[in-house]
């Protein structure tokens, strides 16, 4: 089988970005104001940070023995694998149509985004981006929330005085999702 080429690879060769740096701190700002923006459905703001050749995506996860670690991931199929197009239709159908079901009422949520290490990228005002992602969501009036974990990889563009996310690729640390759908924004 081929892989998808879309994937965010791991920064592991370029220049890491020193913790506290100017350009370490405007990331971490970029990453914690996003998550407020999706915690707070903003997600007419949230568009606005994202790039127009952006890919999004959470491959499926595979349990298996230790020797096999590397093939964990899969990314021939994925929960979703998304395009800045498909991510205009997925939040034009939550705030203009009816037809979002699964998220109206919406999820209450609330992301911790922690151990962000920053590299340069490939290409000049690109940064590779690591984090690990918890999400809690509340649905409804039930007692129980979900938990979502896992890892970002992701590829922020400057821009301005800010950034542009590029790429995303979210590997969940649950091989089963424990969530009844997938219909938000990681």
């Amino acid at each position: 089988m081929s892989e998808v080429k879309d994937e965010v690879a791991p920064a592991t060769l370029s220049a890491r970005v020193s913790i506290g740096s100017p350009v370490y701190n405007a990331v971490l700002e970029f990453l914690y104001e996003e998550a407020a923006m999706l915690d707070e459905i903003r997600l007419e703001d949230w568009v606005a940070t994202l790039a127009e050749d952006l890919v999004y995506a959470a491959p499926l996860r595979q349990t298996r023995p230790l020797a096999q670690q590397a093939a964990t991931v899969i990314r021939t199929m994925q929960h979703y694998h998304d395009d800045y197009r498909s991510i205009m239709g997925r939040i034009m159908r939550l705030t203009a149509t009816k037809s979002a079901w699964a998220e109206d009422p919406p999820s209450r949520t609330r992301r911790l985004v922690t151990n962000v290490t920053v590299r340069t990228g490939d290409n000049p005002g690109e940064f590779a981006v690591c984090s690990n992602l918890l999400i809690t969501r509340s649905r409804f009036n039930f007692d129980e929330f979900d938990l979502i974990s896992g890892e970002r990889r992701d590829v922020l563009r400057r821009s301005g005085d800010t950034f542009k996310l590029a790429r995303r690729e979210i590997l969940l640390d649950q091989a089963v999702l424990g969530t009844p759908n997938l219909a938000i924004f990681l």
